[in-house]
């Protein structure tokens, strides 16, 4: 979970980027069997916001592929792998995160 979360540092808010069900599935690879609407609960009273991120319309208003979603997940554990590799050499990490300026619902191009 540490390189899992994520928050507003203005607001205080924290959340994970891991969904209940993952983080249930990887607790059970070490015995620890707990349903996902539990791990809900707990991150709950752990002070975690549940949140859903859905974007239906992007990506021209298709899902990713297996292979997208996939070749994604890959760059973001690239990232987690070269920052552990830093932490564990001592040097300091900075996490950045940039929005893009992005219009909202259906427009005229």
């Amino acid at each position: 979970m540490e390189y899992e979360t994520a928050g507003d540092p203005i607001s205080g808010l924290k959340w994970t980027r891991k969904t209940t069900e993952k983080i249930s599935n990887e607790l059970s690879t070490i015995g620890i069997e707990v349903s996902k609407n539990t791990v809900g609960k707990l991150l709950k009273n752990m002070g975690y916001s549940l949140k859903v991120n859905q974007k239906k319309i992007a990506n021209g208003g298709k899902r990713m592929s297996i292979a997208e979603q996939e070749n994604r997940d890959k760059q973001f554990k690239y990232i987690g792998n070269i920052r552990t590799t830093y932490e564990n050499r001592g040097f300091p990490v900075i996490s950045v995160d940039t929005k893009k300026k992005e219009k909202i619902g259906n427009f005229k191009k």
